[in-house]
C-alpha cells in the first residue's frame, strides 16, 4: 500500500509539474493573442486552453507512467532512456515561451520606439516590461531546463535547487502581485468594496 500511495505521489507530482510549463504556454498564448492578434478564434479559445493547461500533460504523463510501470525493474540504460524522453515534453513549452517572449518584446520595444517623444524613459519601461514577462512566462525555467540534477553538481546544485523552489513557489504569488493587486482597475474595484463595506458596518 505505502509503494502504491508512493507511485501515485510521483505520478501526480509529474503531471503537477507538466501542467505548470503548459499553463505557462497557456499565458503566453493568451497574452500574445491580445497583443498581436487572433490566435484561436473567439468562439473556442477557451476550451482550446483548458485543453492545452490540463490535457496535453495527461498526454505525455499517460505514457510515461505505462513505460515506468513496465521498465522499473529493468536495467539502468533502459532507465535512463526513460528519463530523456521525458525532457522533450518540458522543454517544448519553455521553448515556445521563449519565442513568444521575444517576439512580444520586439512589439513593446516598437511601440514604445514610436512614442518615444511621449515616453522619454521607454528603456526603462521595456526594463520593466521585460522583468514582469519572466515570471508570467516562465522565461527562469529555460535557465534551469537544460541543467539536470545528474549534470549539477556540488555548490551550483544547491544553487539551482534554490532559485527553482523560490521561483516556483512564488511565481503565482508575483503574478498575483503583478498583474492583478497593481492593476488600476483592480484595485479601484477593491477600493469601491471597502467603501461600501464600510457603509454598510
Amino acid at each position: 500500500q505505502a509503494a502504491l500511495g508512493c507511485r501515485a505521489a510521483q505520478v501526480l507530482m509529474q503531471y503537477c509539474i507538466l501542467a505548470n510549463h503548459y499553463w505557462f504556454l497557456v499565458e503566453a498564448v493568451y497574452l500574445y493573442k491580445l497583443l498581436i492578434g487572433a490566435v484561436f478564434s473567439e468562439k473556442n479559445y477557451y476550451r482550446l486552453y483548458l485543453y492545452l493547461g490540463w490535457g496535453t500533460p495527461v498526454v505525455f504523463v499517460v505514457p510515461w507512467m505505462a513505460a515506468k510501470y513496465l521498465k522499473e525493474n529493468a536495467d539502468v540504460t533502459a532507465r535512463l532512456g526513460l528519463l530523456s524522453s521525458a525532457c522533450p515534453c518540458l522543454c517544448l513549452p519553455s521553448q515556445i515561451n521563449l519565442l513568444i517572449f521575444m517576439r512580444i518584446l520586439k512589439v513593446i520595444l516598437a511601440k514604445l520606439r514610436a512614442n518615444q517623444k511621449g515616453y522619454a524613459d521607454y528603456k526603462l519601461r521595456l526594463a520593466k516590461a521585460t522583468l514582469t514577462l519572466i515570471p508570467l512566462f516562465g522565461i527562469h525555467e529555460v535557465v534551469f531546463i537544460f541543467a539536470t540534477d545528474e549534470q549539477t553538481t556540488g555548490i551550483l546544485r544547491y544553487v539551482k535547487v534554490f532559485f527553482t523552489l523560490f521561483l516556483n513557489s512564488f511565481q503565482g504569488f508575483l503574478v498575483a502581485v503583478l498583474y492583478c493587486f497593481a492593476n488600476k482597475e483592480v484595485k479601484s474595484e477593491m477600493k469601491k468594496k471597502w467603501q461600501l463595506w464600510k457603509l454598510d458596518h
